[in-house]
């Protein structure tokens, strides 16, 4: 009887992490960790709050992630986001999450799924192949931003709808869209942005948590723009565009896209052949390969 017990609440406890059912999850459940702090010990914004570009005193050279959607234009620091990983935020009427994983330098922003009533996301405190994994509070459904994806809960397998958004600098950003607005600190009162509590890993190759496919052919940290179109995934290593001369011109997936890079910045973003730009995810190479073991990866052929 006491082994029959024992067993049980092994089950139950291998199958529950912070709280959240992991039942039938699409990926293997060893390999969801707890990355360190609780359900919610990293603050979600819910309320964000904006000021307008002249008032801001954000320096030129900071990073943000940026997002033009529904004629709106609006900037995101990435030392807030290092803080909070999360802005639920409304873009005329239609709802957007703007996620940020400060282990895979990965910038995603994704329409939120459809549901009858008014949704938010949060941070479960779980990982999977060192990414965030954020979960929905009508559902306490785990998604993972990476594979844009339900894992778990009673949403598992249902999909993100990705949005176009840029990896920039604050001033770069304000060149495309001086009428931008800039997520405020006010948004989370008595937070503290002065310190960057990834800066010693962003300059290790290093990684604080295992991922289950690796690649030797750029550096962990090497920055890349991952593209996937028509079930073709393509990485843009930011030193291969960095040898352009600001623009690509390539076909993904059947597609003819064009890469837009700026050397100043360090950025980049695609455009379809229409001049419309496309949904891409900005990350560090050991993320979008752990993602996307079968990417294709852009060579300059200038070298």
């Amino acid at each position: 009887m006491i082994i029959c017990l024992f067993v049980l609440v092994n089950t139950v406890t291998a199958e529950t992490k912070n709280g959240f059912d992991l039942k039938g999850s699409l990926v293997p459940v060893e390999g969801i960790l707890r990355g360190g702090p609780p359900r919610d010990g990293i603050p979600a914004i819910d309320k964000p709050v904006f000021i307008k570009a002249a008032l801001a005193t954000l320096a030129v050279n900071e990073r943000i992630m940026g997002v033009h959607f529904k004629g709106v234009a609006r900037a995101y620091p990435i030392r807030m986001l290092n803080r909070h990983e999360i802005v639920n935020d409304t873009f005329n009427q239609t709802d957007v999450v703007v996620s940020y994983c400060p282990l895979c330098g990965s910038g995603v922003v994704f329409l939120w799924p459809q549901s009858e009533r008014r949704n938010t996301f949060g941070v479960s405190g779980l990982l999977y192949n060192s990414d965030v994994l954020l979960y929905d509070r009508e559902s306490e459904s785990l998604w993972s931003q990476l594979m844009l994806k339900a894992i778990s809960g009673s949403r598992r397998g249902e999909t993100l709808t990705l949005l176009a958004a840029t990896y920039t600098t604050w001033g770069e950003w304000q060149t495309r869209y001086p009428e931008s607005l800039l997520l405020s600190e006010a948004s989370a009162p008595g937070v503290s942005y002065h310190n960057n509590p990834y800066a010693d890993y962003e300059k290790s190759e290093q990684l604080w948590f295992p991922v289950q496919h690796k690649s030797a052919d750029l550096r962990n940290k090497e920055r890349v723009l991952g593209l996937s179109i028509n079930g073709v995934d393509k990485a843009y290593p930011y030193s291969e565009l960095s040898r352009s001369k600001g623009t690509v011109d390539d076909v993904v997936g059947g597609q003819k896209i064009r890469i837009v890079w700026s050397e100043a910045s360090q950025s980049a973003y695609v455009l379809d052949s229409d001049g419309q730009q496309l949904p891409t995810v900005s990350a560090y190479w050991f993320a979008w390969f752990s993602f996307h073991p079968q990417t294709q990866v852009y060579r300059d052929s200038h070298q």
